[in-house]
């Protein structure tokens, strides 16, 4: 995570939780437990001559404990003969050599590269016609009890609460059969299948009391997107509304979790209303912030009374009244306020968020896509050039899969037509468009995108980009499109970050040399691209971190179009007006091919242009709530703290 959230430890922190949960900062430290504990076990069978029989699961979750026993295999030795596995689920209908198979995924990802018997292996036939179902069903159960029962089942968990196929409704005795996907579910994996209608509606999927017979349950969760699912599942009741919380009544469980699916567990976003904590400022702001909103007052007007009510004594005790902890948090949430993101000249900066000098600052904004500048901080950025600032734009990928054919389609119709009504003579261009309709018309669902496709969307994205930063007012060669090599795959489904992505972070950072720095440091993209290019900028930081330019360059993360930061995250709250947020809209407007409906919205149906908008106007709305000054809109930021340098406030 980028700004960690105080998670409460000792004696009563997790008295709320239903469940044992071990709660990791990264997924990578979670699986190297999770990974141990499985190869202890089939070492230990092993040595007895004995089965080990694990449960697996597919999907992102598992991905990196499924790395971590291919390298122990590898790298120490760990072998999996003795090993029988049954997975969870698959999709129906499903070829066995589709990429979105189940089938596929397991191969790539753990059994190719391991020693594991193919005979041990059973996955779930996604081919079976209707009336081979039920056989299968109970010919799967029969296979499992005959193998000795599961050891080990390791689960994910989807956002409906499902664990392998079992969605809401699942009962807690049902067994190995077909079921039908929820509506979330599909679309949760409409990015794998180039849309929702493509999407299996129906999968085969062990039952709840088949997952239940398991002699131990690990359950993995990874990223803020999992942390209400998991809220709802470790401290709500049983019922099958959420499957998942059936496990509340397995006798051996054990959740296993980052700290950003952690978030929403009351340890996590309520601390001191679970055990004794150490007070900071940014934890005093969050329960400050979390009792004005229950207790609907304006910072300056909670009362001792309020803060004894919702369990908040020790905060009174530490400050000595109401009043004192109020205007703590009062000047430092004003603090955060700022019309000069880039830092005011001629001013004292003791309480501003940026340092006043240099002045002009280089700025270098870097956008994972190439609309993130515009939707997330499109007002920001207007007001850096507007305040004279030598602002670079830096667009990491393309963007090219998120263009619809038809709208390419479009493009091409409106410049052959213009060849025409000029009496040009372009054959060349003309052959080129029919190569690519052609492409479109044989393109199946889920095919690789021609080559050459890709690249006359990736054009158009360029275009758009260029004419939203000509639009603010940046001028054509202070704009840098970096092309990272994980993202040109052809497909939502994207390479491991190499250090060739890396590599190019690093050439533009050292040639535009900025005093301040945004990127996207979020990790709520529903595909994973804003996470794996701030993982990029990250290991760039690594390589640069003694250069001396470097040690007075502040970094500023903003969100994506996904979700905003929280109130009490914000290190800088830049106010946006009328008329910026008007240029802000425009600037989005530019991007055209992502305007009526873009190809990977997310869960929110609005246009992202409705969604910055009403994110911004939110949370001005609750920085007038809290007591501040009323705006129209803010943009806010959290600050990235650099371990180098004292020069950096």
């Amino acid at each position: 995570m980028i700004t960690k959230n105080y998670i409460a430890k000792g004696e009563g922190a997790n008295r709320f939780e239903k469940v044992p949960v071990r709660i990791y900062e990264k997924p990578s430290e979670a699986v190297k437990a999770v990974a141990r504990e499985i190869a202890d076990l089939i070492r230990t069978n092993a040595d007895k001559s004995e089965k080990c029989v694990l449960g697996l699961a597919t999907g992102s979750s598992p991905i990196k404990l499924y790395e971590e026993l291919v390298r122990m295999h590898r790298e120490e030795g760990l072998s999996f003969k003795n090993v029988v596995s049954f997975n969870l689920d698959e999709y129906l209908p499903m070829p066995k050599e589709s990429e979105q198979s189940y089938h596929y995924f397991m191969h790539h990802h753990l059994f190719d590269h391991i020693d594991i018997d193919p005979k041990n292996i059973h996955i779930p036939d996604g081919t079976l016609k209707a009336e081979e179902i039920e056989n299968f069903c109970k010919e799967y159960e029969r296979q499992i009890e005959a193998a000795g029962g599961i050891d080990i089942q390791v689960l994910g968990i989807g956002r409906t609460g499902h664990i392998g196929f079992n969605e809401p409704g699942s009962p807690l005795t049902s067994k190995t059969r077909m079921v039908y996907l929820d509506d979330l579910t599909i679309k949760d994996a409409a990015g794998d299948f180039g849309g929702m209608e493509n999407v299996p509606s129906r999968a085969i999927t062990m039952g709840v009391g088949t997952i239940m017979k398991a002699r131990k349950v690990i359950l993995l969760a990874w990223g803020e997107k999992k942390a209400s699912i998991i809220k709802a599942t470790v401290e709500g009741s049983v019922s099958d509304a959420v499957p998942a919380t059936f496990l509340q009544v397995h006798p051996n469980v054990q959740f296993v979790i980052d700290e950003s699916a952690a978030e929403e567990l009351t340890r996590a976003n309520q601390p001191w209303l679970v055990s004794k904590v150490q007070w900071n400022d940014k934890l005093i702001r969050k329960a400050v912030i979390w009792l004005c909103q229950k207790v609907k007052k304006p910072i300056l007007k909670v009362e001792n009374k309020d803060y004894i009510d919702n369990g908040m004594t020790d905060l009174i005790k530490t400050f000595g009244s109401a009043n004192k902890v109020n205007i703590q948090v009062f000047n430092d949430l004003q603090h955060t306020i700022t019309g000069w993101p880039g830092g005011k000249p001629n001013a004292d900066d003791s309480t501003r968020p940026e340092r006043a000098y240099p002045y002009p600052k280089r700025i270098l904004i870097f956008s994972p896509h190439p609309d993130d500048d515009v939707i997330s901080m499109g007002g920001t950025f207007a007001r850096l050039v507007e305040q004279g600032h030598e602002v670079h734009v830096a667009y990491q990928t393309s963007g090219s899969i998120a263009v619809f054919d038809d709208y390419i389609y479009q493009q091409m119709d409106i410049a052959t037509s213009f060849t025409k009504l000029v009496d040009g003579d372009l054959p060349a261009m003309e052959n080129a468009f029919l190569q690519i309709k052609q492409a479109i018309a044989n393109r199946k669902p889920g095919d690789e995108e021609a080559r050459y496709l890709l690249q006359f969307k990736a054009a158009l994205r360029r275009a758009e980009a260029r004419g939203a930063c000509r639009f603010i007012g940046v001028p054509e060669e202070r704009v840098h499109f970096l092309n990272l090599p994980f993202y040109e795959t052809g497909k939502v489904k994207k390479n491991p970050l190499s250090q060739a992505d890396v590599d190019i972070i690093v050439d533009l950072l050292r040639k535009v040399q900025p005093h301040q720095i945004y990127a996207a440091g979020d990790l709520a993209d529903p595909h994973g691209t804003h996470g794996v290019c701030l993982d990029a900028i990250l290991r760039a930081y690594n390589i640069i971190d003694r250069d001396e330019w470097f040690k007075d360059c502040n970094t500023w993360w903003y969100r994506g179009a996904w979700m905003e930061w929280e109130v009490e995250k914000v290190d800088m709250a830049v106010p946006i007006s009328p008329a910026e947020l008007s240029i802000k809209r425009k600037a989005i407007y530019k991007h055209g091919s992502q305007n009526n409906g873009p190809a990977f919205p997310g869960d929110d149906p609005r246009e992202f242009w409705q969604r910055a908008e009403d994110r911004n106007r939110n949370t001005a709305d609750l920085y007038n709530r809290l007591g501040m000054a009323e705006y129209e809109a803010m943009e806010v930021f959290t600050r990235y703290k650099h371990d180098h340098g004292d020069s950096l406030k």
